[in-house]
């Protein structure tokens, strides 16, 4: 099956089963034809149906579709986790003797998977700040294939200028792949200029902690090429999300923009009183961020800076010391991971950042003592900075 949002095979999928207001819950993992000829014109291409839950489920082409119309691309596709998502779509594009660019602030497993795994199967990777326009264009070679940033880098939150970024792949040919998964619904990539968005909807899109999922958000040629039976990345290593979990982050995608609004909010907050109390801060919401005005010049306003905050404790006995006590007193929890309803924290250095070597993190200004906080969606946010800063006196 091709992804075709149009076709009327799915016209009465709109509505549940009787007519319920949520999409039905399709758990089939295979599909049944009316003739032999069906299937076999199914598997040559000449008919659009449900074959098998590895290329196709109906509760994963609803989410697809939802997803596509959010980001404003022709198609989706759904993964089982973000790094599938990241990894299925870099291997569409790239193989044995390419080259790709990306930003050197990136998350941990990203980071891993370019600088231990792509290597060993014949795929080059560069480094650079992605905040240095000249250094990317410098690290352009003739087997280059794609230039590979997120929106709001983890963890140093730094902003990637699609538009620009989007002119120089352009320029030469190249293909631009965008995480957003920091900030989705506060910027739109795609219609930035990217080609295409990922996302780990482990985190702000489902917004629950409750599964691992990922999306791939492109033009018609790309998803279908990326499923295609006989070729198709995402068909042959098989990273498909069960259709359960596809339908619950279906309904929970339906609140995102309410959520996004009181994470940005909050974190906003929090911000704010942190640099009241001279802590060394970093969030794109305050004018001292030194991509403040990029940031505002990209984002759909409504959805705000996002919730997304780091502190420097310049140590990481003083940062364990410190999340330490945020968990005994209600704060949020000392855990990986981001988008939660409660506020999430970590030591970036120490965890979602390991796999980056020491040297390399103090090349891009992570200091040992970073904490990253992913701002939750508490009620009375004046009552959990009064908690967060009798934690700082004890340390």
């Amino acid at each position: 099956m091709k992804f075709d949002p149009a076709t009327n095979l799915f016209d009465s999928m709109e509505l549940g089963v009787y007519n319920g207001v949520n999409h039905a819950i399709n758990d089939s993992a295979t599909f049944a034809f009316d003739s032999g000829e069906d299937m076999t014109a199914c598997f040559n291409g000449e008919k659009n149906a449900f074959l098998y839950s590895r290329h196709w489920n109906p509760s994963g082409f609803q989410l697809s579709k939802s997803l596509s119309a959010m980001e404003g691309t022709e198609a989706a596709w759904v993964t089982s986790s973000g790094m599938a998502a990241i990894t299925v779509a870099i291997l569409q594009i790239c193989k044995a003797g390419d080259h790709i660019i990306s930003s050197v602030t990136t998350y941990g497993g990203t980071f891993a998977f370019f600088k231990n795994w792509l290597p060993k199967y014949g795929i080059d990777v560069s480094f650079v700040n992605i905040t240095d326009l000249d250094a990317v264009k410098k690290a352009i070679k003739p087997n280059t294939k794609m230039i590979y940033t997120e929106t709001l880098t983890n963890p140093m939150l730094q902003v990637s200028d699609i538009p620009e970024l989007s002119k120089i792949t352009k320029q030469h040919n190249l293909k631009l792949v965008v995480d957003n998964t920091f900030t989705p619904m506060i910027f739109s990539p795609y219609k930035l200029g990217a080609d295409i968005v990922v996302y780990s909807m482990t985190k702000f899109i489902n917004g629950k902690n409750d599964t691992t999922a990922g999306a791939i958000c492109a033009d018609i040629d790309f998803i279908n090429a990326m499923i295609d039976l006989n070729d198709g990345t995402a068909m042959l290593l098989g990273p498909v999300l069960d259709s359960i979990r596809a339908a619950n982050i279906q309904k929970n995608l339906f609140t995102l923009h309410i959520r996004m609004k009181q994470h940005s909010k909050n974190a906003m907050f929090l911000a704010e009183k942190f640099q009241e109390l001279n802590l060394k801060v970093n969030y794109p919401g305050l004018k001292t961020h030194k991509q403040h005005e990029l940031f505002k010049k990209m984002m759909n306003k409504e959805y705000g800076f996002g919730g997304m905050i780091s502190i420097d404790l310049e140590t990481s006995k003083k940062a364990s010391k410190f999340m330490s006590e945020m968990q005994k007193q209600g704060v949020g929890y000392l855990a990986v991971s981001l988008g939660y309803f409660k506020t999430l924290f970590s030591n970036s250095g120490k965890s979602t950042s390991s796999e980056v070597p020491e040297n390399i993190q103090k090349e891009m200004g992570m200091s040992e003592g970073l904490v990253r906080y992913s701002v939750g969606l508490d009620n009375d946010i004046e009552k959990t900075f009064k908690t967060i800063k009798s934690c700082l006196s004890n340390i």
